[in-house]
């Protein structure tokens, strides 16, 4: 059942669980400015305050656009529950697959859930929850918030900074400090991906100029490297 709250009464414990999306919350604030908050923010109603879980975007245009009130629909008054209930009917195009191991982590330590039950009350596999929560526990403090503050791009870490740490056995610190190194500097996914080959397996001096901040200096350097011959350029080579 939705119901307006005021936006100052609501609990926002859980807003570092969820990824920043600055371009979609700027199109959001316009959207809002126009026609008002049209989808209900969602939280669970606990120890006499409301939680948000679901809707801080829209929370963070209202606050900006000084609204003081929001239609608010509760998933219920035990928070497990709640959250259970918001994985359950998430997809990953509602949730990405860090927010989802953030939950269910915060399923396991605070409220004690095993894998089998997760698994259970989500009617997903024991392998969908164990592969979330891995993900959470490779995970540094500092790391954890770039990427849920959007200051680095997540892809580049699911599929190339984890595999140096499972693959080649980077320590997490290794890890960090690269992360810290190119936080914020909006950089592409595949400036990014050059940078963490030349960082790890790259010459002494490259990693030197990455943990600078010299990235300029160091994606010259790609540049000035020839890409390998492969075997189809050399054949032609000789025809």
């Amino acid at each position: 059942m939705t119901r307006s709250v005021e936006l100052s009464a609501l609990d926002l414990r859980y807003e570092s669980y969820r990824m920043r999306n600055p371009a979609g919350e700027a199109r959001l604030l316009a959207s809002i400015a126009e026609r008002g908050i049209e989808a209900a923010l969602e939280g669970v109603d606990a120890a006499g305050t409301s939680i948000l879980l679901n809707g801080f975007k829209r929370y963070r245009c209202a606050a900006k656009l000084r609204l003081q009130m929001a239609p608010y629909a509760s998933l219920g008054e035990d928070e497990a529950a709640a959250i259970v209930a918001l994985l359950r009917v998430s997809n990953d195009h509602s949730l990405t697959i860090l927010e989802q191991a953030r939950f269910l982590e915060e399923l396991r330590e605070r409220n004690a859930m095993s894998v089998a039950d997760m698994a259970a009350q989500l009617a997903r596999s024991k392998s969908w929850v164990s592969m979330r929560l891995g993900l959470m526990g490779e995970m540094r403090a500092v790391v954890r918030e770039k990427l849920f503050r959007r200051e680095f791009p997540v892809y580049p870490y699911m599929y190339t900074l984890r595999q140096f740490m499972r693959m080649n056995g980077v320590p997490k610190q290794d890890i960090e400090d690269f992360v810290v190194a190119l936080a914020g500097k909006k950089l592409g996914v595949r400036e990014v991906e050059q940078l963490a080959h030349g960082y790890f397996r790259g010459p002494a001096s490259l990693r030197e100029a990455i943990q600078h901040g010299h990235v300029a200096l160091a994606l010259d350097w790609f540049r000035q490297v020839p890409e390998p011959r492969t075997a189809a350029t050399s054949s032609n080579a000789c025809c």
